[in-house]
């Protein structure tokens, strides 16, 4: 597996693993021995950056995947995130934002503990809390780095001037946006700022949420407890509008021999050195798959005909419902 720097200073295989959906979020729990030979597997094929979050179950990803890797301590980066405020009881799902210092650290304690780690890899704001200005943020990861708990500082759904504020506090090492073919906004302000700065980019959701691997359609049906089923993206009528970037995709996989998913994931490599994508799976042949997208090379050409081509398809349906929407600061 090839290997890329994010922020000049954190290597990481070149492509990582989400593993929200092997506890939360997609209407399965799946089983807890199967994820941890998934994760270890993973491991085995050269994947080395591992993605998580408190509020994932909530708790119980990070406890998954803390166990899951700890055989392989001080080998691979795991990146989690603080910033929702949960819900009582260690129900699924969260109620607010809440980043307040007191907060951030509190929730450092709890991670490393779940974790199974002496420091935190990298440790994120999961979204811009209005509430708490983002110097405070900065200035109470800054303390954790100082004591020996977080080795790296990363922004979640950032805008440019909040990346900039926090940036002058504590160096932020990596920005987590979602980016791929059908959500390209952070091209036009946030990866500009990200070079300025020296920040690299984790793309969350490279393969949208499972739809550009070109598995999906209209007639879908996905669990009641899909997250899935509250975007407007995935609604029906916008499945099947939106099957022509998976047509695009798929007349591309062709000349490569390759699978939409690898084309979807290969584009995003080609845009930037420091661009790291993290796709999810629970399956290993799809691990498999997504891995081998490292090794589609795709030239400037390609890239530019891809890019192009993908810009004259409309996209119908927004990514989130408004009241979530209204968290990102995009």
């Amino acid at each position: 597996m090839q290997r890329r720097k994010l922020g000049n200073t954190l290597e990481v295989s070149a492509i990582g693993l989400g593993c929200m959906g092997m506890s939360f979020g997609y209407g399965k729990v799946h089983d807890t021995a199967e994820m941890t030979a998934l994760l270890r597997a993973a491991v085995e094929k050269g994947v080395t950056f591992f993605d998580t979050a408190e509020v994932y179950g909530p708790y119980t990803n990070e406890t998954l995947v803390g166990a899951a890797l700890e055989p392989f301590k001080g080998k691979v980066v795991i990146a989690t995130k603080f910033g929702f405020r949960m819900k009582p009881n260690g129900e699924p799902g969260f109620v607010g934002l809440n980043s307040r210092p007191e907060q951030i650290k509190a929730v450092a304690e709890d991670s490393l503990k779940r974790l199974r780690v002496d420091a935190i890899d990298l440790f994120y704001q999961h979204r811009v809390d209005p509430n708490v200005p983002i110097e405070d943020v900065a200035g109470a990861v800054k303390d954790l780095i100082q004591e020996g708990k977080v080795k790296h500082f990363g922004l979640s759904e950032a805008g440019v001037g909040t990346i900039r504020r926090a940036h002058a506090v504590q160096p932020v090492t990596t920005l987590q946006s979602e980016y791929s073919l059908w959500y390209r906004r952070p091209e036009d302000e946030v990866i500009p700022t990200l070079e300025e700065l020296g920040i690299g980019l984790v793309p969350y959701s490279p393969l949208g949420k499972g739809f550009l691997t070109g598995k999906m359609d209209e007639t879908t049906e996905l669990a009641t407890t899909d997250f899935r089923n509250t975007l407007p993206r995935f609604s029906p009528e916008a499945l099947k509008a939106n099957q022509a970037l998976v047509v695009l995709l798929g007349e591309v996989a062709a000349r490569f021999g390759a699978t939409p998913a690898q084309i979807a994931l290969a584009w995003l490599l080609a845009q930037k050195p420091w661009i790291v994508p993290i796709p999810g799976t629970t399956k290993l042949h799809r691990l498999e798959e997504n891995i081998g997208a490292a090794t589609v090379e795709l030239s400037a050409t390609d890239v530019e005909e891809i890019s192009t081509a993908a810009s004259r398809i409309e996209v119908l349906g927004t990514r989130y419902p408004e009241h979530i929407e209204r968290m990102t600061g995009l």
